[in-house]
């Protein structure tokens, strides 16, 4: 059993946090028909054999399966936007999982002797592996893998999907399914690292890191559609996570804390994109105004999470990325560090500015819309959840946190 699943420091903070992440979506969604939750449920079976799978070929199937399920509920609107993001979605994923799947039949050629794809064969073998395969084989793994965790240039599907998925599937997607494939990531890295030439793997890390990063940034100074927007700022959050990852040393830390930290106000915050466009039926910044006057604790919740994404303490996010900044100024990469704080910049205050722009003012509305207590409740413990990490982080939490960044 243990070739094929297992549970070690690494995947039980991704499991937790799935866990936690699709109980909240849950409780917001309510009632759905059958076929919805049925489909749901495979769609987080699929994410969990992900998760915990201990086997490359079987982690590659179970992520081909996230795709499958989770396509039929991004297009659960059956709008002519909804499939084109759908068709889009799966295109572009089955292509990601084809080039990972050549990856692997790359590693399989250098594997000398060894012949087994189980995670821990390929580590305690790794100084045995061809090194110019194993290097060839790793960038197809991260474009592969990385075009579902959303890393760019491999990124166009995700703000399709996740502007046209219903809000609590978009929450999925974002807090769930992203960490889903970038654990393959880690696991890969990992790989790299015990067969002595992480270096590539670094370069094309910090590579990708930063051009999501960029992307972003360049993105926010012309939001149109909220929802977009937040899908690009997932696109962000990733590519700050693969940063510290390949930083290494206490970065590696910051960069779980972070992995768990974007999880919770992303939730949070695809989810009050949910209240808001039940309250004016439109997901353009231009027509949403006054979201506080019309209702306090969803505007005020907008609010909140967006400052919490942009690193406004008390947000953990604040901690990892100055841990981050802290490691570059440390290993004097200052043009890294720079360009870093710079485009982190550019990034907060377009998100700010079109949060104020629709939370503040008087509301274009005529009348209000009353909004159950499940549309609120996930939210304020999500986000509570995650200020929490930040004032006061219990000693289980936090060796939970770091148990995983000693794996990574």
């Amino acid at each position: 059993m243990s070739k094929f699943f297992a549970l070690d420091s690494l995947n039980l903070l991704f499991m937790i946090v799935l866990v936690i992440v699709t109980g909240a979506v849950m409780i917001y969604q309510g009632k759905q028909n059958w076929r919805y939750y049925t489909i749901f449920t495979l769609f987080f079976l699929s994410m969990t054999g992900a998760i915990l799978s201990s086997h490359l070929g079987l982690t590659w199937v179970f992520v081909e399966a996230t795709t499958l399920t989770s396509a039929y509920l991004i297009m659960q609107h059956k709008t002519q936007n909804s499939l084109e993001a759908t068709w889009k979605y799966v295109f572009l994923c089955s292509i990601g999982i084809s080039l990972a799947f050549v990856g692997i039949i790359l590693l399989l050629i250098g594997c000398d002797g060894v012949n087994s794809l189980a995670y821990s064969d390929l580590y305690s073998h790794a100084t045995a592996i061809n090194p110019f395969w194993l290097k060839l084989s790793f960038i197809f793994i991260l474009i592969g893998f990385g075009t579902k965790v959303g890393l760019a240039p491999v990124h166009s599907w995700l703000p399709d999907a996740h502007a046209e998925a219903p809000s609590p599937v978009s929450a999925m997607l974002s807090a769930t399914l992203l960490n889903s494939a970038f654990l393959v990531i880690l696991r890969y890295y990992k790989l790299m690292e015990l067969a002595g030439v992480q270096d590539t793997a670094k370069v094309l890390l910090l590579t990708m890191g930063f051009l999501s990063i960029f992307v972003t940034a360049v993105y926010v100074y012309k939001i149109a559609n909220y929802k977009r927007m937040l899908a690009y700022s997932s696109i962000e959050n990733m590519g700050i996570i693969a940063i510290g990852t390949a930083l290494g040393g206490v970065a590696v830390f910051a960069a779980a804390l972070h992995l768990v930290a974007h999880s919770l106000i992303k939730a949070s915050f695809f989810l009050t994109s949910g209240n808001v466009l039940k309250l004016y039926k439109t997901k353009e910044v231009a027509e949403v105004k006054g979201i506080i006057e019309q209702d306090k604790i969803t505007g005020w919740l907008w609010v909140i999470c967006a400052m919490l994404i942009v690193a406004v303490p008390p947000s953990p996010i604040f901690i990892s990325e100055f841990i981050m900044i802290k490691q570059m100024i440390v290993e004097h990469h200052y043009i890294l560090c720079f360009v870093f704080m710079l485009l982190l910049t550019m990034v907060m205050f377009g998100i700010m500015r079109a949060v104020v722009k629709t939370a503040f003012g008087k509301s274009n509305l005529e009348e209000k819309t009353k909004l159950g207590f499940n549309k609120y409740l996930p939210q304020i413990v999500l986000l509570a959840a995650a200020i929490g990490l930040c004032v006061y982080c219990p000693k289980a939490v936090y060796d939970l946190i770091a148990g995983a960044a000693q794996w990574m």
